[in-house]
């Protein structure tokens, strides 16, 4: 007899709540494979394929697509050793395949496989009953299963989630203090004893005209309004600017893909500059820790990059950037950037950032003063390279000009070392022979 086991939305980690579901990737009736990817979900940071740890044919679906679900609701049944020979590891609710959290278990060299079976009447009876006996089990979300993460994915122990969750805290904001980026009970504790924001004017619903459209701030939009808007209420910004005469970058750029070899991208360039002020103005690459009332200056610099996407904006972060090369960096931006145009960012790929670069060029502007990417302490903004007219060696000559912006947290540094950071940048820029002195 058939064992019908229940497979609820995991802990996707990195304190998201819920996901929406995208699309379903079986049908009732489906036989499924243990670790098969089941459903498409989209968080507030990226779009995931969830496997399912157990092996059987699909009894029953729970959400439609475009249905939002909160982590331990209840996604789809499967009866256990129906229409294929069952894995020791799928007998078991508490055991499953384990992997449904080490990188969210998708197998991507192998194509899930959807395999419709014919049912003898007793089963398809049983199979319809067992869902709504689940769905009484599962009226209050239950935490997922804990898994054995292999990964860069922090899977949040069920009781600090519980703890947040009744204190009001918001673990999508939280930096974890655990093995990478782990929230702690200690690290909720910290938020809860952190100084509030002011109080907020009460919100009153807005009488919009007839004929507008409204549009739910939720998912990506929703989590990246929040994290702006908390930037603005704790970080005392400032922002400073430079114009950098380009030419003299490009035409390094231009000797460096005439050679042999993968071709180096501009923004490339612009961030191997960065990690090298950084080395210098290492105050620039830290955050501030409220609860202790201390500035964290930070090791290694984890450099995010703003990519816009048709989900909105995404910042993908470049892991250890100060030990990479040119060629390196130019390779990472590039895998990252498909990644997001694709919708395929894992949450480990937006998060864990220490130093932001901004490049509002693309979009034909020259200058802005971007708000800071919160715990962050520093943003570099980079307009559009064009032509301009610019004394070159006592001439007025047509030159490369870029205009370079600093926006940095005034709790760090003083303008000392944020107009001493954006001068090396510009320099950099300007005589890419500079930077050789620092390499």
């Amino acid at each position: 007899m058939p064992q019908v086991m229940e497979f609820k939305l995991p802990d996707l980690g990195e304190g998201l709540t819920e996901a929406e579901i995208v699309r379903w990737l079986v049908a009732v009736g489906d036989v499924v494979e243990v670790d098969q990817p089941v459903v498409e979900v989209e968080t507030a940071k990226a779009m995931v394929e969830v496997p399912c740890p157990y092996g059987g044919v699909v009894t029953a679906r729970f959400g439609e697509e475009g249905t939002e679900l909160p982590v331990g609701a209840p996604l789809i049944t499967v009866a256990v050793g129906a229409g294929s020979e069952p894995e020791p590891a799928a007998v078991a609710e508490s055991s499953g395949s384990g992997n449904v959290l080490v990188g969210y278990g998708t197998d991507h060299s192998r194509p899930a496989r959807r395999k419709r079976v014919a049912r003898p009447a007793a089963m398809a009876a049983a199979a319809v009953a067992a869902p709504v006996a689940a769905v009484a089990a599962v009226a209050a979300p239950a935490p997922a299963a804990p898994a054995q993460a292999s990964g860069p994915v922090p899977v949040i122990s069920p009781l600090v989630r519980k703890l947040a969750r009744d204190n009001g805290v918001d673990l999508r904001v939280l930096r974890g203090s655990g093995p990478e980026g782990l929230i702690l009970r200690a690290d909720v504790e910290a938020a809860l004893r952190a100084p509030a924001p002011a109080a907020q004017a009460a919100v009153t619903p807005v009488a919009a005209p007839e004929g507008a459209t409204r549009i739910p701030l939720k998912g990506l939009r929703g989590a990246v309004a929040e994290k702006l808007s908390r930037s603005r209420r704790e970080i005392p910004e400032a922002t400073c600017w430079v114009d950098a005469d380009a030419t003299e970058l490009m035409a390094a750029r231009a000797a460096m893909n005439a050679a042999a070899g993968p071709k180096i991208s501009v923004l490339a360039l612009l961030a191997r500059i960065c990690t090298a002020a950084l080395a210098r103005y290492p105050e620039l690459n830290s955050t501030v820790d409220l609860a202790a009332n201390e500035i964290v200056r930070l090791p290694s610099v984890h450099l995010g990059f703003a990519a816009q996407t048709e989900r909105g904006l995404v910042v993908p972060v470049v892991r250890d950037a100060q030990s990479r090369s040119p060629e390196s960096l130019s390779a990472e931006f590039g895998r990252l950037t498909e990644l997001a145009r694709t919708g395929k960012l894992a949450p480990a790929d937006l998060t864990g950032g220490t130093f932001t670069l901004n490049n509002y060029g693309v979009f034909g502007v020259d200058g802005s003063t971007p708000i800071i990417n919160h715990p962050e302490a520093a943003m570099l903004g980079v307009g559009r390279i064009v032509d301009k007219p610019w004394v070159h060696e006592g001439q007025l000559a047509v030159r490369k000009v870029v205009q370079l912006s600093l926006t940095f947290d005034h709790r760090v540094c003083d303008g000392g070392a944020a107009g001493g950071f954006l001068r090396y940048v510009a320099d950099c820029v300007e005589s890419p022979a500079v930077l050789l002195r620092s390499l």
